[in-house]
């Protein structure tokens, strides 16, 4: 059966295409690969006036806020870059390993990073408003003009990943001070960052409490075997991902910790009756990778709740799945933000990182120079980026 998510993405899809294709005219598309892999803009004054009225009322809290934003965009290019590159040693030393790298599609396939339609199409507005009208805001703190704000969309063959943009001025920009020029550039990811933050506080302190109290614990689900050279017993037992363990050797395991508590008077070779909530299995165990002396089942689990059968009986089902899905949309709105306002900080090319390294390098350096060791830089971890994101398509 088609997930009902799946058709909302394809029909988004097609509606966007129809959509670009009147508004054709309209476009200022770049062609990376012809009619393969580019990029449009449709360019409109979409929020310049409330940019103009609350950088107006609060430029000073705003002038500082972007100078804050400096020292969080270096902070966050070199937790960024480190990160990068230690997930690259791990590729190399441990196969198993995910990539830290990947793209985020309302798609479910190997190598993608799936995040449900409904969930994705919020983020990604949320992400790209916040970060554009962000850089809009701190540049006319500045005073510095900006020309047009937008839509723009990243196509393969077919419009792909909507996003925003606004466009300052970038010669009146390049003749700003340094401090100012890099206040723009990280406005964008500080401004996702700090966000990030505010709905990590709101789904834990508000949300959460509410959603605990109307859960209960039912369970351990596998989520994925865990792959390398070989296959390990949950997989090969026949056990499907999205089964829930429901007991191990007749012992009740509602919690991953009761999960993990048998396991560990379990030695390797041994055989396990694994009860879930689709059928019983004799697996045969195997050692951990990481400590011969341990049994090992070889999945990724996660704990799985239900709402509790009171609550279903006096209220129904939709309240209670409501909060559930508002949750997870707060979860997802932390994870994406935070992590595509990172990922925009790596120095690389045209990413709000690269400008922000590209011009510290012109301040060390003189411009030539400068520009010489940025392209080296940013060679670097487009190797890396392209081997994190190859990675999750072929393991």
């Amino acid at each position: 059966m088609i997930d009902f998510q799946i058709i909302a993405a394809f029909v988004f899809l097609i509606l966007l295409s129809i959509i670009l294709y009147l508004k054709r005219k309209n476009l200022d598309t770049k062609q990376i690969i012809p009619y393969f892999l580019y990029f449009s803009m449709y360019r409109t004054k979409f929020g310049l006036n409330l940019m103009d009225s609350v950088s107006k009322k609060y430029r000073k809290f705003m002038v500082y806020l972007g100078y804050a934003g400096i020292l969080i965009g270096f902070l966050g290019m070199a937790l960024i870059s480190y990160g990068l590159v230690n997930n690259l040693y791990v590729l190399f030393t441990k196969p198993e390993a995910a990539p830290g790298v990947g793209l985020v599609l309302p798609f479910k396939a190997k190598g993608i990073f799936y995040v449900p339609f409904f969930y994705w199409i919020i983020s990604i507005f949320v992400i790209a408003v916040v970060h554009e009208f962000a850089h809009g805001l701190i540049a006319r703190a500045h005073n510095l003009k900006v020309k047009s704000s937008g839509f723009a969309f990243l196509g393969l063959i077919v419009p792909v990943i909507p996003a925003a943009f606004v466009e300052p001025d970038e010669k009146a920009l390049r003749k700003r001070p340094h401090k100012e020029q890099l206040s723009v550039f990280a406005a964008g990811p500080f401004s996702n960052i700090v966000i990030a933050f505010l709905f990590m506080a709101i789904a834990s302190f508000v949300i959460a409490p509410i959603v605990n109290g109307i859960m209960e614990p039912n369970g351990v689900k596998i989520t994925d075997y865990v792959s390398g050279n070989q296959t390990f017993p949950a997989e090969n037992s026949g056990m499907r991902i999205g089964e829930i363990i429901l007991e191990v050797d007749n012992k009740p395991t509602p919690y991953i910790d009761n999960l993990s508590t048998i396991m560990k008077t379990k030695k390797p070779g041994e055989t396990a009756t694994v009860k879930t909530d689709k059928s019983t299995y004799q697996i045969k165990l195997a050692k951990n990778p990481e400590n011969e002396s341990l049994a090992y089942l070889g999945a990724y689990l996660e704990q799985s709740t239900k709402v509790k059968d009171s609550l279903k009986t006096a209220y129904g089902e939709f309240i209670a799945d409501s909060l559930i899905w508002v949750y997870g949309l707060f979860a997802i709105l932390f994870i994406l933000n935070f992590g595509i306002g990172l990922f925009n900080l790596v120095p690389l090319g045209p990413l709000d990182g690269g400008r922000m390294l590209q011009l510290a390098l012109h301040k060390f350096f003189d411009k030539e120079k400068g520009d010489k060791v940025f392209y080296y830089v940013g060679i670097f971890f487009l190797v890396i980026i392209f081997v994190n994101i190859v990675s999750g398509f072929v393991k």
